[in-house]
């Protein structure tokens, strides 16, 4: 009886430590602790896939666990005023720093849009509530954070929508002038699908006619940027990868469009494109973006184009894939010159590593101002992972350069 406990324990142990273990690269720092945090993220997404196969709830509801395990009540402290608000119809958070009697300056502000997916995430997740406060107090800013509304139940354009329908009133002079914002020196960033929405708003912008109030920056944490090719060297590279695996990045995508999972396995397989999205490949030529350093020799073959019924029989949803509101990098050159100056962050253990570096490659080419800083040892959701027990040294240095930039930049 008693060898058949130990012998049940070792058994428990080695499952254990076999389920948990990964072959995560030895640079990355704190490996261990980035195999305990994904053995969550990978066991809650064994649990959507089995939930959805039983009809029981759809993947993104399961997975939508992990914001309700981070949401917070957003509380005003002894240096920060916070407040639950609607622009335009749309949730917002403001955080604004306190005023003494007689102040009257002009604060420069940030408006930040929330990752997940477009899917997932909640500007009131303790990760993003500590990320705002952090911008007030070091650079005396206004933070905006956006609750814009989420896929599968409200796909593109809808979360686009909202956050545009902000950023709009918000850049109002009278709105300004509400929350002492001086109109030359705001900001529009995000992390991840957050980024992508930043990008999609900075382009957007500036083609908006009578305009008066233009974005000075925007500054995209690992961005996602294009749907059409699901194959580049760092979704090859990293498509096993902690956090962000391509199965769950190409399953946002999908998402983000339709509820049709045919679509979603055309996606996978990286045969989504239609005639039009095809014509828009040559923005998203990695052979031509990417420095010879990523291009590696990768098993890649150009994405396939589909006709008729097949291409537009999905809902419609190819026909957004050509849609620069959803992909921001398929603006042509034209397009890119007028930008505010960008800061771009990537990982290099990030399916989405490509998308980022293409899009300073093609701002640097077009003359706007961009500072690229890529961290070599640097995986997806680092800068959210700041919060115990998933608190990681590279999410702090993240934090801390992100800031620096703004500070020295808006």
């Amino acid at each position: 009886m008693r060898f058949g406990s130990i012998l049940a324990f070792v058994a428990l142990c080695s499952f254990t430590a076999y389920y948990i273990y990964e072959p995560i690269p030895e640079d990355i720092e704190e490996r261990w602790k980035l195999m305990l945090t994904n053995s969550f993220f990978r066991t809650l997404s064994h649990l959507a896939d089995l939930s959805e196969f039983l009809g029981l709830k759809d993947y993104m509801g399961v997975m939508y666990f992990i914001t309700l395990a981070e949401k917070i009540v957003p509380m005003s402290d002894e240096h920060i005023k916070v407040t639950e608000e609607q622009f335009d119809g749309v949730d917002v958070v403001l955080y604004q720093p306190k005023k003494s009697d007689g102040d009257t300056k002009l604060r420069r502000a940030v408006i930040y849009l929330h990752g997940g997916g477009w899917c997932l995430g909640s500007s009131l997740m303790s990760p993003y509530d500590l990320l705002a406060r952090k911008i007030v107090n070091e650079l005396d800013a206004v933070v905006l954070s956006v609750e814009y509304r989420l896929a599968p139940a409200y796909h593109f354009p809808v979360p686009y929508e909202d956050v545009y329908r902000v950023v709009k009133h918000f850049l109002h002079k009278g709105v300004l002038a509400q929350y002492s914002v001086d109109p030359g020196r705001i900001a529009v960033s995000g992390d991840s699908a957050g980024g992508n929405l930043a990008a999609a708003v900075s382009q957007q912008l500036q083609k908006e006619p009578g305009q008066q109030v233009q974005l000075k920056a925007q500054a995209l944490i690992y961005p996602v940027l294009q749907a059409l090719d699901l194959n580049t060297p760092s979704y090859q590279q990293n498509q096993d990868m902690p956090i962000l695996p391509r199965y769950l990045m190409v399953r946002f995508w999908s998402e983000y469009f339709t509820s049709d999972r045919a679509f979603f396995r055309a996606m996978m397989a990286n045969t989504h494109n239609s005639p039009e999205s095809s014509s828009l490949l040559k923005f998203v030529n990695w052979s031509t973006f990417l420095p010879a350093r990523y291009h590696r020799k990768y098993n890649y073959s150009a994405p396939t184009v589909l006709q008729g019924e097949e291409a537009f029989g999905k809902g419609g949803a190819s026909r957004s894939l050509a849609d620069p509101r959803a992909s921001p990098l398929l603006v042509p050159d034209s397009a890119l010159h007028s930008l505010p100056k960008a800061y771009i962050l990537t990982c290099e253990y990030d399916v989405l590593r490509d998308d980022g570096i293409m899009y300073v490659t093609r701002l640097l080419s077009a003359g706007v101002e961009v500072t690229h800083e890529h961290y070599d040892t640097g995986f997806h959701g680092g800068l959210m992972f700041t919060v115990w027990p998933t608190d990681f040294l590279i999410g702090r240095r993240m934090t801390e350069n992100y800031i620096k930039w703004l500070k020295e930049n808006l």
